[in-house]
């Protein structure tokens, strides 16, 4: 790719405004990337600097300069695909079983150069729409990145809006499985405390007494040993590492988390001999919902994978007799 070029306007772009002008180029690929070249001043109009909101008048020239994390397509890394196993394929929708390690997308900096669910996405199905100012193709919702599970994906514009019509809606109903230092005081609980960004810590995020978002979080024990749990959760909100947060909270953090210790917590481990937890042990494992298109109830169902079947089975092996 070139380190810059130039584009004149045509008479039907006329009275558009530059960011979005931009963002249909096929260098840009998307608003996220327009915003950042303006506010960069990487971008001018008849050699003069320019605003995002400019409205262009035909046939005048817009220059773009190209940095190197433009120019590294992050949806087209040159690296092998990722297998990823998909649970459900059909015209408007595609439903996987994301493995821990794969992220939903790439980094709104684009420094990394890994394939996602986003890039595998294209690579199978080609051009997939986009929720409105992002790059992130046939994305609806997002796990994290070291979260494995179910994970849906649109493939028409009409799929996506209802898709995320529901998500809003609260109408998804989603259960995860983790494994948490500890075992909670009651077989099953609420935990509704707010959350927001921790101010100490700008990649994080915490519960707040004032103001945040709301948050719920329904949990069920599944499995008590010594020193550890096996927990069911059920988010009816959405919020950005929720179940995380939310169990840290109640003083259970997640086995191999490394974001998130409660203070009770901080200094856990998992007895030698066990095996080792290389991310968070945390599994969307059950999704329902409506077809976007036929409006059929659908559930999908993820098992938990090999790592967290085998840290399950040396926990069970090594429960104390009166707990079996």
């Amino acid at each position: 790719m070139a380190d810059s070029f130039q584009r004149t306007v045509a008479p039907a772009e006329a009275g558009m405004r530059l960011d979005a002008f931009l963002a249909r180029q096929p260098e840009v690929r998307g608003r996220t990337v327009a915003r950042r070249l303006l506010d960069a001043g990487l971008v001018s109009v008849a050699g003069r600097p320019v605003r995002p909101g400019l409205l262009l008048e035909p046939d005048t020239v817009v220059a773009v300069q190209l940095p190197a994390w433009v120019q590294d397509d992050p949806l087209a890394p040159d690296l092998p695909l990722p297998t990823v196993e998909v649970l459900y394929d059909d015209p408007w929708l595609c439903v996987i079983d994301k493995p821990a390690g794969l992220a939903a997308h790439p980094p709104e900096d684009r420094r990394t150069r890994a394939h996602t669910v986003a890039s595998w996405a294209r690579a199978r199905f080609g051009d997939l729409p986009s929720p409105a100012d992002t790059d992130r193709p046939g994305i609806v919702h997002r796990l994290d990145r070291d979260t494995s599970g179910v994970m849906v994906l649109a493939k028409t514009q009409a799929a996506l809006d209802a898709l995320r019509a529901q998500w809003h809606a609260r109408t998804v109903h989603k259960q995860y499985r983790c494994i948490v230092f500890g075992v909670p005081r009651f077989h099953s609980d609420w935990i509704e405390r707010p959350i927001a960004p921790d101010p100490r810590h700008p990649d994080r995020m915490t519960v707040v007494d004032d103001g945040g978002r709301e948050s719920s979080t329904y949990y069920e024990l599944v499995e008590r040993f010594d020193g550890f749990a096996h927990v069911r959760c059920e988010p009816r909100t959405g919020r950005t590492h929720q179940i995380r947060v939310h169990m840290t909270a109640i003083g259970h953090s997640l086995v191999g988390d490394r974001t998130y210790r409660s203070r009770a917590r901080q200094h856990d481990a998992l007895p030698a001999g066990a095996p080792a937890a290389r991310r968070q042990c945390l599994h969307a494992h059950r999704l329902s919902l409506l077809h976007p298109h036929t409006e059929e109830p659908l559930v999908f169902e993820a098992p938990l994978p090999d790592d967290l079947q085998q840290l399950l089975g040396w926990l069970r092996q090594h429960r104390p007799p009166r707990d079996r």
